[in-house]
């Protein structure tokens, strides 16, 4: 039987679920997610904000209505984004 766990023990979680505190590591950009942007596009956005295969990523902070957009550092920088848009972001 295989397993969806990864080296650390962790499940791949996507962005746009995670909670304030939550750190990972980039594993992947699906950007096949509900979005205003073409998939293309999205995905374009996504690594022109440093969402790159293996970038350190940290949720901030989370709005209040509906808990977006939530504020993340990805490595040494700090962005806000769209939890529909932040789906597409696969972590470990």
């Amino acid at each position: 039987m295989t397993s969806n766990l990864h080296h650390n023990g962790h499940k791949p979680i996507l962005l746009g679920n995670a909670r304030r505190g939550y750190r990972g590591v980039v594993q992947a950009i699906d950007p096949r997610v509900a979005s205003s942007l073409q998939p293309v596009e999205l995905e374009s956005r996504l690594i022109e904000l440093g969402f790159v295969e293996g970038a350190k990523v940290e949720v901030l902070h989370e709005g209040i209505i509906g808990r977006d957009p939530i504020a993340v550092r990805v490595d040494n920088i700090t962005i806000a984004v769209r939890r529909r848009e932040a789906m597409a972001v696969v972590l470990m």
